[in-house]
């Protein structure tokens, strides 16, 4: 069955599973926004359109960003956006507290607030892929520290499951993705697979859930993971 041209909007889409995110979406054929603080040659040479000096926990900016899309219908929005800060205990002192703080803004509160003020361009039958991590799941923390990534993961797992609740009704259905351990510069370039694999399979298990599926927490290869 030939699928037609998706509207895909793509948070944190400068570089890692973002950039490849919108790589894999423009080769599919479809309509590509790719959403950044900072752009990148790489984001551009992509051909997607793109919308820079957007801080997901900006308000005035993702208000910015919807008068700029205003009657523009998304069918997949991917709130890949996201911090590391790497806390241990017995160190947790004012700098570490701020990037706890600064942890929760981009990785909990950035895709609540991204995903309500695109509300108006989601369409019925539209995907939402939160981009959480099983470091997030509090069933398999097997080697603790990592205070305010783990937590702030949990967090959007939380908040993604209340917006699997709340959308429901639209038809909007509402995914948790752990991406797999992906080479990005965010874990300092290593990991079992790269961001464009990482793409390609994260997509891929997007493509095969539904609504009935709404409010679940997957792993990019297709495995459900525990909360």
């Amino acid at each position: 069955m030939l699928r037609g041209m998706d509207t895909v909007l793509v948070s944190g889409a400068n570089r890692g599973i973002g950039l490849a995110l919108v790589q894999h979406h423009v080769a599919r054929g479809d309509r590509v926004i790719g959403v950044c603080r900072h752009g990148s040659d790489a984001l551009q040479a992509t051909g997607a359109r793109v919308e820079e000096g957007v801080d997901v926990t900006d308000a005035p900016a993702l208000a910015g960003l919807v008068k700029r899309l205003e009657g523009m219908r998304i069918n997949r929005l991917w709130l890949n956006a996201g911090v590391l800060g790497r806390e241990k205990l017995g160190a947790i002192d004012a700098s570490a507290l701020d990037s706890l703080r600064k942890q929760f803004e981009v990785n909990t509160l950035g895709p609540l607030l991204m995903t309500q003020a695109l509300m108006g361009n989601l369409v019925s039958g539209g995907k939402i892929g939160v981009m959480t991590s099983r470091m997030g799941s509090i069933a398999d923390n097997d080697s603790g520290g990592y205070y305010g990534y783990r937590a702030s993961k949990a967090a959007v797992n939380a908040v993604g499951k209340s917006l699997a609740v709340d959308l429901r009704p639209k038809g909007v259905a509402v995914f948790l993705f752990h991406p797999g351990y992906v080479a990005t510069e965010m874990v300092g370039g290593s990991g079992d697979i790269t961001p464009a694999v990482a793409a390609e399979r994260l997509t891929q298990v997007m493509d095969r859930l539904d609504i009935e599926d709404t409010g679940s927490f997957w792993h990019s290869n297709g495995t459900a993971l525990p909360w």
